[in-house]
C-alpha cells in the first residue's frame, strides 16, 4: 500500500467521494491511501462486482471455530479501498472479530459491537493487553438501543475521532442460524419483518456514528422461507437508503468452499431444491453504501 509523508493539498469538491489529494509524488481520495498516480500497482485490489476466494484465509490470527462469520479478504479488500491508515472502523455485529483482526493487521483501528457477554470475552483474548487499549475497543451491548451509540462515541473520543470513518453490517441472515438465546439477537426475531425492524436500528445508530462521506459494507445473504425466496439483503439495502445512505455498489461473492461443513448436506438440498422449484444459494451479497 503506498504511504507519503509530503505535504499534501486538498483540491475543493462538492461532493465528498470526490475530493483528491493531489501532489506531485501522491494522488488520493479523501477515503483511501490508495495512490491513484500508480494505479497500476493495485492489481490485488478489485474493482469489479463478482468476488470469488478459493479458501478462507487462516493467516494474521484468523480461524474458522464461529460459524457465519465473513471471510478476512473482504475486510482487506474494503479497508484498502475505503480507509486509511490509523482510521476507526465500527462493526455493530462484531462475532469472531475478523473485522477488528484484520484491522490490527492493516494499521486501521476497530471498534466492535458483540451482544453475547461470552462471545465478546473470547473474542477480546485474541488481542494483546496494549491491543485492546489503543487499537481495538470490544463493547458488549445491543447494537439496536440508544445506550451502544453513548458508548461508542466515549470510546471514538478515547481514540481522537468524533465518528467512524467506515461502517461495518454484518448481520445474521434472519433465523436461518441461531447465534444465541437472547432475545435481543436477530436471528430469534419472531418473523422476517420484526427482522428488518431490528436492522434499521442498528443502521441509524451506524448512520448517525458514521461520518459524512464515508462508506458503509452490507455484507448479508438471502433465505428461503414458505416455499419462496425472501431478499434480506435488497430489504436491508432499502431501510438503509431510507435513512439517508446511497447504494454504490452491489458485489456478488461466491460462498463455495467458505462454508463450514457444507459437502455434508449437499445431496439433501439438491434433492430439495429439485422437489420445490428453487435454487440453491451459492452467493451472498456485499452491498458498498456511502452516507452523503
Amino acid at each position: 500500500m503506498a504511504r507519503t509523508n509530503l505535504k499534501t493539498k486538498l483540491a475543493p469538491s462538492k461532493k465528498a467521494d470526490l475530493k483528491i489529494v493531489d501532489n506531485n509524488a501522491v494522488k488520493t481520495t479523501a477515503y483511501s491511501d490508495i495512490n491513484l498516480k500508480q494505479w497500476r500497482d493495485y492489481e490485488h485490489v478489485k474493482t469489479d462486482t463478482l468476488w470469488e476466494f478459493p479458501t478462507r484465509l487462516r493467516e494474521g490470527g484468523h480461524s474458522n471455530e464461529y460459524h457465519g462469520n465473513f471471510i478476512p479478504q473482504i475486510a482487506q479488500q474494503l479497508y484498502e479501498r475505503f480507509t486509511k491508515k490509523n482510521d476507526v472502523v465500527l462493526d455493530l455485529f462484531f462475532g469472531s472479530g475478523t473485522s477488528g483482526i484484520e484491522a490490527v493487521n492493516m494499521q486501521r483501528r476497530c471498534i466492535g459491537v458483540e451482544l453475547k457477554d461470552e462471545l465478546a470475552q473470547k473474542v477480546s483474548e485474541k488481542f494483546t493487553p496494549k491491543q485492546l487499549v489503543t487499537d481495538v475497543n470490544i463493547i458488549c451491548a445491543d447494537s439496536t438501543t440508544e445506550l451502544v451509540k453513548e458508548k461508542v462515541l466515549a470510546r471514538l473520543e478515547v481514540m481522537g475521532r468524533k465518528q467512524a470513518q467506515f461502517l461495518i453490517l454484518h448481520p445474521p441472515y434472519d433465523d436461518i442460524i441461531k447465534f444465541s438465546d437472547k432475545k435481543e439477537d436477530l436471528s430469534n426475531c419472531s418473523n422476517t419483518e420484526e427482522f428488518y425492524d431490528l436492522f434499521e436500528k442498528v443502521a441509524q445508530n451506524g448512520y448517525e456514528l458514521l461520518e459524512k462521506g464515508r462508506f458503509a459494507a452490507l455484507i448479508i445473504g438471502d433465505k428461503y422461507s414458505d416455499s419462496q425466496i425472501q431478499p434480506l439483503g435488497f430489504e436491508c439495502m432499502k431501510r438503509m437508503n431510507n435513512l439517508g445512505f446511497i447504494t454504490k455498489s452491489i458485489i456478488v461473492k461466491d460462498i463455495q468452499g467458505n462454508e463450514k461443513a457444507k459437502g455434508k448436506t449437499a445431496n439433501l438440498w439438491r434433492y430439495r431444491a429439485l422437489a420445490g422449484g428453487f435454487y440453491i444459494f451459492k452467493h451472498e451479497y456485499i452491498m458498498i453504501m456511502q452516507k452523503v
